[in-house]
């Protein structure tokens, strides 16, 4: 039996900004190198990420010394219609109790 192509590609049912956001709640004070490296991205990608999630409403940073620290907005709906009805803090939240 030969496997298809298909069976054989990785993937995964979050994309790099549902990585980076998950990370970030259980990380808030996380250097970019640290959600990069734990992601699999590179700092310049981590950088945009962040940078979406802070102008789209989902996470804000703060300036801390040298470093900054991130505050998810849980109350944030998401943004594609199939899953407009719900909020980011659903998600998180079974991420979030595991760690408990």
């Amino acid at each position: 039996m030969t496997t298809s192509p298909t069976a054989q590609r990785q993937w995964t049912f979050f994309t790099n900004h549902g990585h980076v956001l998950v990370y970030v709640s259980r990380n808030p004070d996380a250097r970019v190198r640290d959600i990069a490296a734990e992601i699999g991205i590179t700092e310049r990608a981590t950088q945009a990420i962040l940078s979406d999630l802070s102008q789209a409403g989902y996470v804000t940073a703060t300036r801390v010394g040298r470093r900054n620290t991130y505050r998810i907005h849980p109350d944030q709906a998401f943004r594609h219609p199939v899953e407009s009805e719900h909020t980011v803090g659903e998600i998180l939240s079974v991420f979030l109790a595991e760690d408990r």
